[in-house]
């Protein structure tokens, strides 16, 4: 009987030669382009070597530990205790006595979910030795005294930003799943995600632009972005479209979104079953979308004002000859909720009442604690962000998008590296993921004054503190109904400071606060069975004390909302279709500025 190999003794699949040379030496030629192109256009930008100005909070971080030890000494007394169970800990295991680990895996952090982080003992070693060093690093970073708040804040971030690219889950020889893929094809892996890299720096013109989904996969108008409807106007910032109707009659009131114009409007319309935009023509609203256009150097000088008057202002004007109604029910989604508040404000001190309810998604309106994202809000970077934008004119796509997945980098940025690098997989095709690589610019302009009037100075929640088109901003004149929609673990716009803007308006207010995030929380449709919501009808001062007072309720918020909508306003009209106002149809949905993407 033919003996049988030990699978553990096999030999390792061995990558075709010819096939291997040539990988290898496509890979050299494109390495050298990139190197060379990359280091051209740095010298010629003249880029700054700390635009980000962290040498200098750590130089004052070191100093400070320096003049007071006694922590350092503490935590690396606490540390070193760590390692010797560790070490005894790891001994029982080689010796196969069951013993607990000195660090629990944490079923949340998927860097660590394949087997083998677990049950071989090495790499539970190095596992848990890494996290053990993790958390010394983070337990001496927040130990030092005597730092300003901004200073501890930007080290805290960039020392976890260090940690999280340090993890063994991140390099081949210490991830052991990107070893068993190793030894199953030969390496071959390791060849594919070096050309995915070089792939990636291409895309990048030099800068690591990782792709995060199938590009291919995604169509806007084609796959995405679908629900029915016509471009009914269009000025230099916004495409307004009027949505298909989907019922025989329609709530007399209509409905405008104002989305984010640091993203793309379609977030709201993915696919049918996810659509938010799909789901409120179905619920008999006639819908209108604002579709920011993506800017390029010729809209450097439009500012926040201008967002005003051709966007919001130029949007009511539009409906109210499309459909004859002068008042709407308007929705701002993050940025745009942000322009809605400031708009109503200007609205109430004209005496202009077009908008007759309100609501915010997921809006900041008070800046006084922003999270982690005002790690990014200091003099030396934002004059170093308005040099960047002043020579060309906007603000880049990519570098909001980087900003972004830095808040998340182990979801979005070092899993994709071990995907695509690593284990040389190509990337799964996920609407979400595409519509977060399809960034847009911001004019110079418009991009100044609100990261210095509104997350460094937090004027919008000052009284008459930011002057609008001549007039004084105010947000306690706002006295239309509004409801407030948060997310319990939003990291753009944490849930506590957007809960503020409840003390801040005047009129009729309901706060709703979903589970997830900045996007899952909202895009939740009732379908989906996914993520619960938190109601209150009372509103304290305090946001603790709201939740505390809350009750969860299963599912989507978004029939709650429905709720709320219909009750704004009631009768209906017969179903408007679009172009049948005095507005006619310039073109099919979604238009022509959503497909204009960055470079």
């Amino acid at each position: 009987m033919a003996e049988q190999q030990n699978p553990r003794t096999e030999a390792p699949n061995l990558p075709d030669p010819a096939a291997f040379s040539r990988t290898m030496a496509d890979i050299a030629a494109r390495s050298q382009r990139i190197v060379a192109e990359w280091l051209q256009r740095q010298h010629e930008a003249d880029v700054a070597i700390d635009p980000l100005n962290i040498g200098s909070a750590f130089m004052e971080m070191m100093a400070r530990l320096m003049a007071n030890p006694a922590s350092l000494i503490e935590a690396q007394i606490g540390f070193w205790q760590d390692y010797v169970t560790l070490w005894q800990h790891s001994t029982r295991r080689i010796m196969g006595i069951e013993t607990q680990p000195v660090v629990p895996p944490d079923p949340r952090d998927k860097r660590f979910q394949h087997e083998e982080w677990k049950e071989n003992e090495i790499f539970d070693f190095i596992r848990q030795s890494y996290l053990l060093s993790a958390r010394f690093v983070q337990d001496v970073v927040r130990r030092v005294d005597g730092l300003d708040p901004k200073t501890a804040q930007k080290v805290d971030f960039y020392a976890r930003q260090f940690v999280d690219a340090m993890s063994p889950s991140n390099f081949a020889l210490t991830n052991p799943q990107v070893l068993r893929k190793t030894a199953e094809t030969g390496g071959e892996n390791l060849l594919r995600g070096l050309s995915n890299l070089l792939r990636d720096l291409e895309a990048g013109r030099g800068q690591l632009h990782i792709r995060m989904t199938d590009a291919e996969a995604f169509s806007v108008g084609g796959n995405i972005a679908v629900t029915p409807g016509k471009v009914v106007y269009r000025n230099e910032l916004m495409e307004l479209i009027q949505y298909a109707p989907a019922t025989t009659t329609a709530h007399k009131t209509p409905l405008v979104i104002f989305p984010p114009w640091i993203n793309k409007f379609y977030i709201l319309d993915l696919r049918p079953k996810n659509s938010f935009i799909r789901w409120a023509v179905e619920q008999g609203h006639t819908v209108f979308v604002a579709s920011w256009v993506n800017p390029d150097e010729r809209l450097a000088e439009k500012d926040f004002a201008d967002y005003m008057k051709l966007g919001v202002f130029a949007a009511l004007d539009a409906i109210e000859q499309a459909t004859g109604e002068r008042q709407v029910n308007a929705i701002g989604y993050c940025l745009g909720g942000t322009l809605l508040a400031a708009t109503l404000a200007v609205m109430a001190r004209r005496r202009d009442s077009r908008i007759k309810s309100a609501t915010f998604l997921v809006t900041l309106t008070d800046f006084a604690d922003v999270g982690e994202l005002g790690v990014f809000i200091d003099e030396e970077q934002l004059a170093a962000l308005e040099d960047r934008m002043n020579r060309r004119g906007y603000l880049e796509g990519s570098a909001m998008a980087t900003t972004f997945n830095m808040l998340r980098s182990n979801d979005l940025i070092w899993s994709f590296v071990v995907n695509n690098y690593l284990l040389g997989n190509e990337t799964f095709p996920f609407d979400l993921l595409y519509w977060n690589s399809d960034s847009t610019r911001m004019p110079a302009a418009m991009h100044s004054f609100y990261l210095r009037n509104m997350y460094q100075r937090n004027l919008l929640s000052q009284a008459n503190a930011i002057t609008l088109d001549g007039t004084p901003v105010d947000l306690r004149r706002i006295k239309v109904p509004v409801y407030f929609l948060s997310c319990r673990e939003d990291h753009i716009a944490p849930w506590a400071s957007t809960y503020r803007a409840t003390q801040l308006m005047a009129g009729p207010k309901r706060f709703v606060l979903a589970a997830s995030g900045h996007i899952a929380g909202v895009i939740n449709p009732p379908g989906s069975g996914k993520y619960n919501h938190f109601v209150n009808a009372t509103l304290p001062a305090n946001a603790e004390d709201w939740f505390a007072g809350a009750t969860e309720v299963a599912g989507s918020w978004w029939p709650d909302w429905q709720r709320w909508i219909a009750a704004q306003g009631r009768g209906e009209v017969p179903a408007r279709t679009p172009g049948d106002g005095a507005l006619p149809a310039l073109a099919d949905a979604p238009g022509d500025y959503v497909k204009v993407r960055s470079a």
